[in-house]
């Protein structure tokens, strides 16, 4: 046997090398920090299925947010959970509600330094914990639903979102916070659709960060796992209505899906490591089983590499101290 006429193995040398060579980089402004504040706290509250991450009170939020500003982080996502709810999620409404003061405060410590980003969705908000209202036969309602997003998206543009994230897979929720937000004249505040969403286990450390009400689950509006075209359906409607950018969650386990989208999509695409990506890593850090740093910059390279442009992930402001580090 002759020797190899191609030796892949040359350009993987030295560290040098490797790093000229990388076709796949990460990046501070590519990262988006999910951040939860609730009412009522006193000082932050750990949250004990995410190790590292809080719930915030108002300034720490403030704090947070600064510190995501300073390490030139792409974004910040919030999240509000109220003291009180009720069957219609009505204190995601009201404009001194904590997610609208939150934004407010955010907005007002970072200005436009910081993409501000906030969840427009009823399930933080519900006494049953739903995404959307319920009918008299305790189904979701659609369009029941659709009116009040549209009310709390406009509550949102008003307290100083650039960006809102309507997360609820309601069918048509794109189209009528576009309607809403153009009918009360704030056409500058972008959508970020959470396109394909999926219905997962892996969101049950989110269920403690968000004190969620939730019996039950939420299959018969999140995406069935099984399913992969029906994503590109999902994905195509959300741009016909009106989409500036596409969300795949959870990320892990639909990197296909999330490659399937960034190969078609003529918007920027963002993928979410979601609290169960974040606490199997850690857990397994902890016990010594994996190298924790390496181990969160090779999952969120692997987001990268599929295809998302931006990634919310709860590292984020980690991420950025090691890439200016090194």
């Amino acid at each position: 046997m002759g020797f190899p006429t191609h030796r892949p193995r040359r350009l993987r040398q030295t560290p040098a090398l490797r790093r000229l060579v990388a076709q796949t980089r990460l990046h501070p402004a590519e990262l988006i920090l999910p951040a939860f504040v609730r009412e009522g706290l006193s000082e932050p509250s750990p949250i004990q299925a995410m190790p590292g991450v809080v719930q915030h009170t108002m300034d720490s939020l403030r704090r947070a947010a600064a510190e995501a500003a300073e390490l030139g982080l792409g974004g910040i996502m919030l999240f509000g959970v109220p003291e009180e709810r009720d069957a219609e999620g009505s204190a995601g409404l009201d404009p001194d509600g904590v997610l609208n003061a939150g934004i407010r405060a955010v907005r007002e410590e970072v200005g436009d330094s910081l993409v501000v980003m906030s969840d427009v969705c009823l399930d933080e908000f519900t006494d049953h914990g739903h995404c959307g209202v319920l009918d008299a036969e305790g189904r979701v309602d659609n369009d029941a639903t659709l009116e009040i997003y549209g009310r709390m998206a406009v509550a949102q543009a008003e307290a100083g979102a650039h960006v809102l994230g309507p997360s609820g897979m309601m069918d048509g929720q794109v189209g009528v916070i576009r309607q809403a937000l153009d009918a009360a004249g704030r056409q500058d505040v972008a959508i970020l659709a959470y396109a394909a969403k999926y219905a997962s286990p892996f969101y049950g450390p989110f269920r403690e960060a968000v004190d969620s009400q939730l019996k039950g689950d939420r299959r018969t509006y999140q995406m069935d796992a099984a399913n992969r075209r029906e994503a590109m359906l999902e994905v195509e409607l959300d741009l016909e209505e009106g989409a500036d950018m596409l969300m795949v969650k959870p990320a892990m386990s639909f990197l296909d899906i999330l490659a399937d989208v960034a190969a078609m999509s003529p918007v920027p695409v963002a993928a979410y490591q979601i609290s169960g990506e974040y606490s199997m890593i850690e857990a397994a850090a902890a016990n010594g089983w994996i190298d924790r740093q390496a181990s969160i910059l090779e999952s969120v390279l692997g987001i990268r590499r599929a295809g998302a442009n931006m990634v919310l992930t709860y590292w984020a402001p980690e991420i950025a101290g090691w890439l200016k580090e090194s």
